[in-house]
């Protein structure tokens, strides 16, 4: 699971990303809400930490305009204001948590844990049947009548990002980032082969579903006639 660290007092940054690193989960971090917004947009992250007091766009402004734009990334919302009015206004704003400076890492867990069950039941309740094919994600399995073939962790990881913007064009930069993430070395042509592994296995089941290229760009799902 990634998350991102939208924070810019950096030494609280580094110590949420060491605890959060120490429980398995992947962090980037962003140190100014444009930073953060350019960054949480990219639909790469499990859950934001956003604080609201940060420097160029403030965390509230972030947060209105990712809902806007049609982002449902889980929010935890950080601040140093404890009234009730300020914890309305956030979570009026878009927020799923809210959570004040300073507090106990053990909360902070215990609010991400909470944050990342919500988030892993949306994500198995969006299951199963997509176009011909049924998408299994508990078990990383593609079936079409009597036939199943199992995913790779990557095929499955892909094939996900695909279904979720089907008829539009994913460029393989977001696959790097959703996949690999940030600071990933890969190269591009390496999600050209797993897309070459995918649409192999999409075919042995005898599937309609077609991953088509759009050259110098990415890739984009359809359903063949």
């Amino acid at each position: 699971m990634r998350i991102l660290v939208t924070e810019d007092d950096k030494a609280l940054s580094m110590v949420m990303c060491e605890l959060l690193n120490q429980e398995g989960y992947i962090t980037d971090t962003a140190f100014d809400g444009e930073e953060g917004y350019d960054c949480a947009v990219s639909g790469i992250y499990d859950i934001i930490i956003l604080d609201i007091m940060l420097p160029v766009t403030d965390g509230l402004s972030v947060l209105r305009k990712l809902r806007k734009e049609g982002v449902k990334t889980p929010v935890l919302l950080l601040s140093a204001k404890s009234q009730i009015e300020d914890k309305v206004k956030g979570l009026d704003s878009g927020a799923d948590d809210y959570l004040t400076k300073p507090f106990n890492t053990v909360e902070l867990l215990a609010r991400i844990r909470a944050l990342s069950r919500r988030r892993e039941k949306e994500y198995t309740e969006l299951a199963f049947e997509f176009m011909d094919i049924m998408f299994d994600k508990e078990r990383h399995e593609i079936k079409k009548d009597n036939r199943t073939i199992k995913l790779t962790k990557k095929e499955f990881s892909i094939l996900d990002v695909l279904t979720e913007n089907v008829g539009k064009v994913v460029t393989k930069e977001t696959i790097i980032l959703k996949i690999w993430g940030y600071d990933t070395e890969i190269e591009y042509n390496s999600s050209e082969v797993y897309v070459s592994f995918l649409r192999k296995k999409l075919k042995a089941i005898g599937s309609r579903i077609k991953i088509s290229n759009v050259r110098g760009v990415g890739y984009i799902l359809e359903e063949q006639e």
